[in-house]
């Protein structure tokens, strides 16, 4: 026994040890039990709250009209793909840098994997499977066949999203132009210049088209 009266014994100090723990063991077990129940650092949540929050959104996607609920922590790139079945548009590095899942959104292109659905709200979406029309490839995709400009295809929807794009903007740019407006997509296989080839000849077919009156 423990001559320091200011020291517990042995075996007051297990019992105190015992008693702690068995307090300790039955708030947890009460804290899982009960919904509800605030754990220290979290947010008490109500009995039949959801647990992600979710958002109604309508947009147009290739030329439709879409309304769908989606998780408020979902990307565009996501949605897209998982939810919408419009695998045309890949994921590479997932972090805004590769340029392998680029589309356009209201004219312009963003990285998907970068974007979040909610705020494709209202917007306009073009992904790679709405470049075709009728079952005839756009022009640009027919001159990227012409041109080899396809390897191992994995960059592929994201640099004619981003071609298509300049073209609206620019319907006849340089090689030159083309580097510029395509340096956020990066080739694995290193193509550029054979991506490049073609987009020049795409625009210079849509030039030619438009001088006889074809249109584009």
């Amino acid at each position: 026994m423990s001559t320091d009266p200011e020291k517990p014994t042995e075996q007051e100090s297990d019992v105190t040890r015992r008693e702690f723990l068995g307090t300790a063991g039955a708030a947890l077990v009460v804290a899982a039990a009960v919904p509800g129940v605030a754990v220290e650092g979290q947010t008490a949540r109500p009995a039949g709250t959801p647990s992600r929050p979710r958002t109604q959104i309508r947009l147009t996607v290739n030329g439709a009209q879409r309304r769908l609920e989606v998780d408020d922590h979902w990307t565009l790139a996501e949605m897209l793909r998982d939810h919408l079945r419009l695998t045309g548009t890949k994921l590479g590095c997932e972090r805004g840098e590769c340029g392998a899942c680029t589309v356009i959104l209201d004219g312009k292109t963003v990285y998907s994997c970068s974007y979040l659905a909610v705020w494709a709200d209202g917007k306009s979406v073009t992904t790679v499977e709405g470049l075709a029309k009728n079952g005839a490839l756009d022009p640009l995709q027919q001159a990227f066949v012409v041109h080899d400009a396809p390897q191992c295809g994995f960059c592929t929807s994201g640099q004619l999203m981003s071609a298509k794009a300049l073209l609206s903007a620019n319907p006849a740019p340089t090689v030159a132009e083309v580097h510029a407006a395509l340096a956020g997509n990066l080739c694995r296989c290193s193509n550029y210049s054979r991506i490049a080839e073609a987009v020049v000849a795409a625009g210079a077919a849509g030039a030619t088209r438009r001088t006889s009156g074809g249109g584009q």
